[in-house]
């Protein structure tokens, strides 16, 4: 999807609509058909363009912008696999699903993901026949995978590692060292997901009956209040102050976790941080940890330390409080693994 379609306010939907023939999706022109000598690159241009503004106008029909962004890297992946085989858009049918979910498992994808992105496909065509545009719904009665409820493929970090890569990021040098000891505090002791912290802002720093807190959106657009333990608040302060000294500014404004030139800090960053921070620790699985790592971290490790269900529930902003329990479930199965009786018993 280009970056001019993504722009497209939720105004263009019906604009977008208006685009689209009203004959059968079969009628439009496909390349080699007879006619003017550019009527077939015609006809492809406009097909594409049309895509793009449906695209545009269901991505903007959805409120949550992290949806936004997971389904917009899905509908690029169906949108390419569509034009390689010169299927167009509204034509596609069920048969061309099960290819295409079939191809993102043998190309490795997981099944978690493959039912993402066929949720993804399903919303875009649910929106596509609210507004009239296609008669069936190609997503109906694709099967979804099985997805284990207590198997994650999320690297975690044990206490010991934990505190390693607190120690890393206090060592941390240069001049974002002081964004470094925040970030890594802020990702693990409070269980943050990676775009709830790039998405924070400095305005949305408070207090609130006597704690310091951080408003952040969670999934579903819903607004939290996240509490800040004196160190994460402490290493926040240092951080900002020193931002606000080389701004010269008197009062910071702008996003909470910024780049040296002022801009939004992006996920990428965050990877690039944990891992060279994890390889510092010492950590051997440091290339295959995440930002998501350290949250699954910090709420494995606050079961590990006895606090309540309810409190780890609302504490990683889980709506279901079955999410929580796959937390719980998965936490022990290595520690406490039957492999390692047998072996002392045969010893």
């Amino acid at each position: 999807m280009s970056a001019v379609a993504a722009t497209i306010p939720g105004m263009l939907i019906d604009q977008a609509a208006a685009l689209i023939p009203a004959e059968s999706p079969g009628a439009v022109p496909r390349p080699g058909q007879a006619g003017h000598p550019g009527a077939a690159a015609a006809a492809e241009l406009v097909a594409r363009v049309r895509a793009e503004l449906l695209a545009a106008a269901w991505l903007m029909s959805l409120p949550s912008a992290r949806t936004r962004r997971a389904y917009a890297g899905d509908l690029r992946s169906w949108l390419a696999w569509l034009a390689e085989r010169g299927v167009d858009v509204l034509a596609a049918g069920r048969v061309h699903v099960d290819l295409w979910a079939r191809g993102q498992q043998d190309a490795g994808a997981g099944p978690a993901s493959v039912r993402r992105r066929l949720s993804a496909l399903s919303s875009f065509y649910r929106y596509c026949a609210a507004h009239d545009l296609v008669e069936r719904i190609p997503t109906a009665g694709v099967a979804r995978p099985v997805v284990d409820p207590d198997y994650t493929a999320t690297v975690g970090l044990t206490r010991e590692q934990a505190r390693a890569l607190v120690a890393a990021a206090d060592a941390d040098t240069g001049l974002q060292a002081l964004r470094t000891a925040a970030v890594i505090r802020l990702l693990l002791h409070n269980a943050l997901r990676v775009d709830e912290a790039c998405a924070a802002g400095v305005a949305d720093l408070g207090a609130d009956a006597g704690h310091r807190v951080l408003r952040v959106t969670r999934k579903g657009a819903r607004r939290a209040r996240v509490p800040l333990t004196p160190a994460t608040a402490a290493a926040l302060d240092a951080y900002l102050e020193d931002r606000a000294g080389l701004a010269g500014a008197g009062e910071l404004a702008g996003p909470l976790l910024a780049t040296a030139t002022g801009g939004r800090l992006r996920q990428a960053h965050l990877w690039e941080l944990v891992r060279r921070l994890a390889r510092a620790a010492g950590i051997e699985t440091w290339d295959r940890l995440s930002p998501h790592s350290l949250r699954h971290s910090a709420i494995t490790l606050s079961l590990d330390a006895d606090a309540a269900m309810r409190d780890v529930q609302d504490y990683a902003g889980h709506k279901d409080p079955r999410t929580t329990r796959r937390y719980d479930h998965s936490r022990d199965n290595l520690d406490r693994n039957a492999a390692y009786v047998v072996a002392a018993y045969l010893a």
